[in-house]
């Protein structure tokens, strides 16, 4: 009997593109977790629906642990929608990886994209060399959006909405379709091309996870063919190998004909060791997943994407937190700047004040010295050192200037505790500004 949508359950919406989304499911009978690309085909024209139809063939046929798996379609004649239940790829796509790789600052490890180089290279084989003898397959878009991982890392292959079928008696094909980054020279130049394009793309994929962005790039597409035909780019980091440096280089030849086939790429010794190791875990593999999962192990699952979504609802908030406080903060200490800088100013004031009121009693005091040395009498001078001459003048004259100099130094006294004060008040405001920075 056919599947119908209603049985399955929508999860959430993964994304959109033009002509559809694709949707995370569940389905009712067993609780297995799948996805959905529901694609709109009543507004698509007569080549695009046949494309759509060569997809749904294509996976049909195409079963190998590194693509990705199909399991139904469901046609809504009615609404002139066409569903493709396929497996569900919880880690996400490559191009993923690589923007958190590049928000993070770090580098993939080299035994990683061996391993990926690896599992692409045996889904590529089975594209290009089908086992069973059918027609050879170009996907024709390979790119790290196209690339899926599962929960424990494994590579899978999809999207092959733009390949090809290249039937033993035809060896080319010539229509111009692929991402521009990843798109080979030979189809730049709208000349034939064969199973060694996807080569040119997988090289180019592989050197973007080394590198973390494409071989070639550019602002637009005419600047971005023009470096592709010249086929220059900078060597992958120093961090890894110069064999993996010289493969790539291979893969990435101009020469259709110089650049290596799937089966000399699974046959390097970079990659043998994790070529073997694939083989062996894909013969221990059941292909067939359990038909009834244990229901502890799906309420797991909710509980956990629940705690996720809740988890992130509050660092989201927490963000949001600190940012307002982050901006109370700047308004705080430009104010705090501008109470500093006024606070300043009022104290070259005052120290100015201070020191002209100082001089203006230094002054006072001269004049007054200078009164009480002659009250109105003139002094006589006589010629001899008696008693009479020198001993009243000099007590009149001693008495003052000691009263002088003693209020001179109390008031000295005071304007040091003065400036002592001020200068510890003033000191400790610059910490307080610092903690309120």
């Amino acid at each position: 009997m056919p599947s119908r949508t209603e049985d399955y359950e929508v999860l959430l919406t993964i994304g959109c593109g033009s002509y559809g989304k694709c949707q995370k499911i569940k389905r009712k009978s067993d609780g297995k977790i799948l996805v959905w690309k529901v694609l709109d085909y009543g507004t698509m024209a007569e080549a695009e629906k046949q494309m759509l139809v060569s997809e749904v063939n294509l996976l049909r046929e195409l079963k190998h642990p590194n693509i990705v798996r199909y399991y139904d379609r469901i046609i809504d004649r009615t609404n002139t929608k066409l569903y493709i239940v396929m497996e569900y790829c919880e880690g996400g796509d490559l191009a993923s990886l690589i923007n958190r790789c590049i928000k993070d600052r770090r580098y993939l490890e080299e035994q990683f994209i061996l391993r990926v180089m690896a599992q692409l290279s045996l889904a590529l084989k089975e594209c290009h060399g089908r086992s069973n003898g059918s027609s050879t397959v170009l996907h024709r878009d390979l790119k790290p959006a196209n690339i899926f991982l599962d929960v424990k890392q494994n590579v899978k292959l999809g999207d092959f909405g733009l390949a090809r079928i290249l039937n033993h008696d035809t060896s080319f094909a010539k229509t111009f379709v692929g991402t521009p980054y990843y798109m080979s020279p030979e189809q730049i130049n709208c000349m034939s091309y064969n199973e060694k394009s996807d080569i040119w793309s997988l090289g180019c994929l592989l050197y973007e996870l080394c590198a973390l962005s494409p071989p070639f790039t550019a602002y637009n597409q005419t600047e971005l063919a023009v470096k592709i035909r010249e086929g220059k780019f900078r060597r992958i980091p120093y961090r890894f190998s110069d064999d993996l440096n010289t493969l790539l280089s291979k893969m990435l030849n101009l020469k259709d004909y110089l650049r290596p086939s799937v089966e000399s790429i699974l046959q390097n010794s970079l990659i043998s060791g994790c070529v073997a190791q694939e083989q062996k875990r894909h013969r221990s593999v059941d292909v067939e997943q359990p038909k009834h999962p244990e229901p502890s192990l799906l309420a797991d699952l909710r509980l956990k994407e629940q705690i996720l979504r809740e988890r992130e609802q509050v660092l989201t908030e927490r963000e949001q937190r600190l940012e307002q406080r982050e901006q109370e903060l700047c308004v705080r200490e430009q104010q705090s700047n501008e109470k500093l800088a006024r606070a300043e100013s009022l104290l070259k004031a005052y120290n100015l004040v201070r020191q002209q009121r100082a001089l203006s009693l230094l002054s006072a005091s001269d004049t007054e010295n200078e009164e009480n040395l002659s009250p109105g009498k003139k002094r006589v001078h006589f010629a001899g050192n008696g008693k009479e001459n020198g001993r009243p003048e000099s007590r009149l004259i001693a008495k003052p200037q000691e009263h002088c100099l003693v209020k001179r130094h109390q008031c000295a006294n005071i304007r040091i505790q003065t400036l002592d004060e001020e200068e510890k008040m003033y000191s400790a405001k610059p910490r307080e500004m610092q903690g309120i920075r």
